[in-house]
């Protein structure tokens, strides 16, 4: 395994980071194929033996089971300082705004039901799940701020939000002499390459760390042509955002297997080592011990330029897709 900073910060992270989605109480989810926690445990645990020591989850996901498992395991397994741990929080219910909670008091509430979820006194990257429309951006940074100032978290990310937004949060941070957002947490991956517009080149100039999430496109792009899964026939969400492009992105996804054969690898390997040419630490979900196993081989594959290129040259443009759709106008 390999380390590098998250950005702005003195974190040292696994080029691979667990996603940890998969994890958790089925019953408190809606995916079918959620590992319950024996499962979860020994993928964590084999993450560790590889070298992984950064991990993602959220308060949303299976109900905060996936916080449960993921907190359980790392207390056992691994010593609090070894490992970086983010998690997630959603933007404000229409009950609580109802109810005038503020931005604030629900970043507080979120993060201490997750520290109680994950046995933690603190998470070393706090994230806004998605962009907040509907609380004031200074009522969400000084909300930040003050969990970073109160030693609950170390730093703070974004997730799911445009490169206009991620520059105005941060200048305001700035401005305030707020924690600044060190990370964001998008869609990108070989078949959906549009942070590559602004999001790139901002976090570039920036040192923002990126660390995105679908980075296989929901299996697609370690399946090969006429291949499926559980996932790939279920996952409704991910089927909204690929179906529509499939023809488009057939050639891309043939060219993986090729070069996978190739260099006598796996499509994961070959498609993950493309992304890590890209990014700071791609999110990879894993609910096989083979998926953390190719995840972390990826880390050692190299391939010239011109390979990079041979896979990048059918792409061509996508709409946007899931949350980031819904706000786009």
């Amino acid at each position: 395994m390999k380390y590098t900073a998250l950005g702005n910060s003195d974190l040292k992270v696994s080029r691979i980071c667990m996603g940890c989605m998969g994890f958790g109480d089925a019953g408190s989810g809606q995916h079918s194929w959620t590992l319950d926690e024996e499962h979860s445990r020994e993928i964590i645990k084999k993450g560790l033996e590889l070298g992984v020591n950064f991990f993602d989850t959220a308060i949303a996901y299976q109900g905060g089971t996936s916080e449960q498992y993921l907190g359980r395991a790392l207390r056992d397994f691994a010593r609090r300082d070894e490992v970086v741990v983010a998690t997630k929080f959603l933007p404000r219910t229409q009950e609580e705004i109802a109810a005038g909670v503020s931005g604030q008091q629900h970043i507080e509430r979120m993060l201490e039901k997750s520290l109680m979820n994950l046995g933690f006194d603190y998470v070393d990257l706090y994230i806004c799940h998605m962009w907040d429309y509907q609380t004031p951006l200074y009522d969400l940074m000084e909300g930040l701020n003050r969990m970073v100032q109160a030693g609950k978290a170390r730093y703070i990310g974004i997730s799911n939000c445009y490169a206009y937004q991620l520059a105005k949060a941060n200048a305001l941070a700035e401005r305030e002499g707020f924690a600044k957002f060190v990370s964001v947490q998008g869609h990108y991956n070989l078949i959906f390459r549009e942070e590559e517009r602004e999001m790139a080149r901002l976090c570039q100039e920036e040192n923002i760390a990126m660390t995105p999430y679908s980075a296989l496109a929901g299996g697609r792009l370690s399946k090969r042509p006429g291949e499926t899964s559980k996932r790939l026939q279920e996952d409704s969400y991910a089927r909204s955002k690929y179906d529509v492009t499939a023809d488009q992105d057939a050639e891309i996804i043939f060219r993986v297997a090729e070069l996978a054969d190739r260099h006598q690898v796996s499509m994961t390997e070959i498609s993950l080592a493309w992304l890590l040419k890209k990014v700071t630490s791609p999110v990879v979900g894993a609910t096989k011990l083979s998926h953390i196993e190719g995840a972390a081989r990826a880390v050692e594959i190299e391939f010239s330029e011109e390979e990079a290129r041979y896979l990048e040259e059918p792409y061509v443009p996508h709409k946007l897709v899931g949350v980031m759709a819904e706000n786009a106008s």
